[in-house]
């Protein structure tokens, strides 16, 4: 792993780089209905949350508050991005407001109010403090692989990547797209390239793994900074124990650890694809971000391109 360090020659756009990624097939085919795409999710921004909200939802310009454009398309690749606000409201905070308000009721009544009435009075107090209450901003990056049928979501949580793809589909219309999944088995894959089975042409092993009991998988073993051809990994192995994340390197450009879920985390992009960056002059914001943009969904088109193959996932139908 010597020389492999990431490097951070924009850091202004370094949140660009996509740190984990959850993956969604389309068909390819229906890239012609997108391509209205940016007036489509400019029909559907983020609006503040609402007094008596929640949160909010909607898409925002990838290119920062207050930017024109709600899809940035680089070839093939349409980056967009969903924005949301999040009212910040502590249980702690609804149970103390609770609680004074049923004292107020016990010692003015001499009761304590039931199941149906406590829910009603906790329905006063949240209708009471959600005006009262902080929004907090978030944003989520993501991107179409339109030639090749993919959405590319840079988040590690499936919950947030489905909340990703439903605001598309709301957008849209319509938008047939479903989760990435293999026909072969990642666990059974990644086990036995522990084992010592050879890796696919321009994969190597990383330096982590996270090895589980699939009988009971609260039973787990993390190796980190480790070398995963070790004895004592295999041990571990001929114990019964099966890979559940796996480390990889792929042709010394990216490196990630590779989920029985499929989903990639710790995405790092090495120095030989950053090192182009340096070389980059760009003249502004914009063009700064189109390099940043193509350089990752050039890089990551053909991971998934290689991974498609080696693992056997399923593509999307039309």
């Amino acid at each position: 792993m010597a020389g492999r360090t990431l490097l951070h020659p924009h850091e202004h756009f370094d949140r660009m780089f996509f740190r984990n990624l959850t993956l969604f097939r389309f068909a390819p085919s229906i890239a012609n209905d997108l391509k209205d795409m940016d007036a489509r999710l400019a029909a559907h921004p983020l609006k503040p949350v609402g007094p008596l909200e929640l949160f909010s939802r909607g898409f925002v310009s990838p290119f920062g508050r207050g930017e024109e454009g709600m899809a940035h398309r680089v070839g093939a690749a349409a980056l967009a991005t969903l924005g949301g606000e999040d009212k910040l409201l502590p249980s702690a905070v609804v149970n103390q407001a609770l609680a004074e308000k049923l004292d107020a009721i016990s010692q003015r009544e001499g009761r304590r109010p039931g199941g149906r009435e406590r829910k009603r009075i906790k329905d006063e107090v949240l209708t009471d403090l959600l005006p009262r209450a902080f929004a907090r901003p978030s944003r989520l990056n993501g991107y179409l692989d339109l030639a090749n049928g993919w959405v590319v979501i840079d988040s590690a949580s499936r919950k947030a990547a489905e909340g990703y793809v439903s605001a598309l589909r709301e957008a849209f219309g319509s938008f047939p797209a479903l989760p990435a999944n293999a026909e072969s088995s990642p666990r059974a894959l990644m086990t036995a390239w522990i084992a010592g089975e050879p890796l696919p042409e321009g994969f190597e092993l990383g330096d982590e793994c996270e090895l589980r009991d699939p009988a009971d998988t609260r039973v787990l073993v993390k190796a980190q900074r480790h070398d995963l051809g070790c004895e004592e990994v295999r041990e571990h192995l001929k114990a019964g124990k099966q890979a559940f994340r796996v480390g990889m390197v792929f042709e010394e450009r990216l490196s990630f650890v590779l989920g029985e879920d499929l989903v990639i985390r710790k995405l790092k992009f090495l120095d030989s694809v950053t090192e182009q960056l340096e070389q980059d002059n760009a003249a502004d914001a914009r063009a700064e971000l189109d390099a940043v943009f193509a350089l990752m969904s050039g890089e990551l088109a053909r991971l998934l391109g290689r991974l498609e193959k080696e693992l056997s996932l399923t593509a999307a139908e039309a």
